[in-house]
C-alpha cells in the first residue's frame, strides 16, 4: 500500500493505493530543490542582478508615473514577499515616484479588498495606490496596434501611459501558453476582452505548439510577447514556487531574457514521462488555483497527457468559487454532445471567438478523450451539466471509475500537483 496526499483547496486529500494498481506517481523534482536563500533573499538577489537589463532602481530614475502590474486573487504569487522589495528598489533612487499597482485580472472577476489584503498585507493595501483592471471598461483601455495574429491589441491605458511599466509574477507550466509569467502580465493580464479572445482563438488553442512547456512556435506566446513589448513592459520580477507556494528561484530583468532563464530552470525540474493508465488522478495545485472549474481545466491536461484513450480522469479541485463564469459554464451546459460542441468552436474564425471559448475548447478536448469524474464542493447538478460525473471523495470516484473502465483491477497514474508537471510522451 502507498498513501499519496493530493493538493485540494487549502488542505489535501489522502488515499492509500494498492501497489498492484498504482502504475506511476508523476511529480516534478521541485520539492527536491532547496535554495540556500529565503524567498525574500532570492527576490532581492534577482533585483540586484537583473538579466538583460539595468537595475530597476536605475530605470526608475526621473520617472514620474510608474505602474507595477500584479497578479490577481487566482494566482499564488507571493506578493507579500515580492512587492515590498520591488517598491523599495524603485524608491531607493526615486522616492517621489507616483506608483500605481495595477491588478491583472485578465477576464476574471475583480479582486476584493479582502483578497488584496490576503495577497499584499494591510500595509500595502492601505498605503499604496491600487487599481483593478476591468477588461470590459472601454474608457480605461487603449488600442496600441495589431497583434501578429491579426487581432486588435487593446491594453489598460494606465500601463500604456506609464513612464515605466514593471510586472511581478510567477512561472509555472501553462497548458496552452507554455509557461506562465513574463509577458502574460500584459496579455491577457491587462488586456481588453476582445484582445484576449483574438489571442485565445480556436485555431491557436488547437495548435500542437500551444501545449504545456512549449514556447517555440507557440502562436499564443508570440502574440503575448508582442503585446508586452509594444505596451512598454521594461522589467519583470518572477519567481518559481514549490508546493508550499514558497519561492525557490527568482529572476528579474528583461521580459524575455529573464523569463527564459526562469523557464529553463523550471523545465529542468518539472518534466515527467507519461505512463499510460486506465485512470489518471490529478489536481490543480490546491488553493488558490483550484477555486473554480475554469482554472481546474489546467490540471486536467496533465492527466489527459497520460490517461489511455477512453479512460477516466479523476480531477480533485475544491472549486469553492464556482464554475469560473457563465460564459464558460454555458458552452458546456448548453451542449447536448461534446463532439458537436467542439466542431462548433473549431468552425469559428479568429475574429469570432466568444468569451471563455478557449477554456471550453480544452475541456471538450479532454472530455472527448476520457470520462472526467470531478471531486469538488460544488452541487452535483452543476458537474453533470458540464458533462462530468460528480463525486465527493477519491474512494467514491475510484469506485465509479472501475465501473466505467469495466474491470475490478485498474492501472492508476497519480499526479498530486497537476500544474507543477509537464507530462511528456
Amino acid at each position: 500500500m502507498k498513501k499519496i496526499e493530493f493538493m485540494y483547496g487549502k488542505g489535501t486529500l489522502g488515499y492509500e493505493f494498492e501497489d498492484s494498481e498504482l502504475a506511476a506517481v508523476l511529480r516534478s523534482s521541485i520539492e527536491e530543490y532547496h535554495p540556500e536563500m529565503t524567498g525574500r533573499e532570492l527576490v532581492r538577489h534577482a533585483l540586484e542582478n537583473p538579466i538583460g537589463s539595468e537595475r530597476l532602481c536605475e530605470l526608475a530614475k526621473g520617472k514620474q508615473k510608474i505602474v507595477v502590474i500584479a497578479s490577481d486573487h487566482t494566482r499564488p504569487v507571493p506578493s507579500k514577499i515580492i512587492m515590498p522589495e520591488l517598491l523599495a528598489e524603485i524608491r531607493s533612487k526615486n522616492p517621489a515616484a507616483d506608483i500605481t499597482i495595477l491588478i491583472a485580472t485578465g477576464c476574471h472577476r475583480g479582486t476584493t479588498k479582502e483578497e488584496l489584503i490576503a495577497k499584499f498585507g494591510t500595509d500595502i493595501v492601505e498605503n499604496e495606490k491600487i487599481v483593478i483592471h476591468d477588461c470590459d471598461d472601454k474608457p480605461s483601455i487603449k488600442n496600441i496596434g495589431v497583434l501578429p495574429s491579426g487581432g486588435q491589441c487593446e491594453i489598460n491605458d494606465l500601463a500604456v501611459s506609464a513612464d515605466l511599466l514593471v510586472a511581478e509574477g510567477f512561472i509555472e507550466p501553462h497548458f496552452f501558453a507554455g509557461y506562465s509569467g513574463g509577458r502574460k502580465s500584459v496579455l491577457p493580464g491587462i488586456a481588453s476582452r476582445e484582445t484576449v479572445m483574438a489571442n485565445h482563438c480556436s485555431e491557436f488553442i488547437a495548435s500542437d505548439c500551444a501545449r504545456t512547456g512549449i514556447l517555440e512556435g507557440n502562436p499564443i506566446h508570440k502574440d503575448m510577447v508582442w503585446a508586452a513589448r509594444t505596451a512598454g513592459l521594461k522589467f519583470i520580477v518572477n519567481v518559481v514556487l514549490n508546493s508550499e507556494k514558497e519561492p525557490i528561484y527568482a529572476v528579474a530583468g528583461d521580459l524575455e531574457e529573464a523569463h527564459k532563464k526562469g523557464t529553463d530552470f523550471l523545465s529542468g525540474l518539472c518534466g515527467a514521462a507519461a505512463v499510460r493508465s486506465d485512470v489518471a488522478i490529478s489536481t490543480n495545485g490546491g488553493y488558490p488555483l483550484d477555486q473554480n472549474i475554469y482554472q481546474a481545466v489546467k490540471g486536467m491536461t496533465a492527466a489527459e497527457a497520460t490517461v489511455k484513450e477512453g479512460g477516466v480522469i479523476i480531477m480533485l479541485a475544491a472549486s469553492d468559487d464556482g464554475t469560473g463564469g457563465d460564459y464558460f459554464y454555458h458552452q458546456l451546459a448548453d451542449a447536448a454532445d461534446v463532439k458537436d460542441a467542439m466542431k462548433e468552436i473549431l468552425s469559428r474564425k479568429r475574429s469570432e471567438t466568444v468569451p471563455d471559448q478557449w477554456e471550453a475548447q480544452v475541456l471538450l478536448r479532454v472530455l472527448i478523450k476520457a470520462t472526467v469524474i470531478y471531486v469538488s464542493n460544488l452541487p452535483d447538478e452543476t458537474i453533470r451539466n458540464m458533462h462530468m460525473i460528480p463525486a465527493h471523495s477519491i474512494e467514491e470516484a475510484l469506485s465509479e471509475a472501475r465501473k466505467i473502465v469495466g474491470k475490478e483491477k485498474i492501472s492508476i497514474t497519480a499526479i498530486p500537483d497537476g500544474i507543477s508537471v509537464v507530462v511528456k510522451d
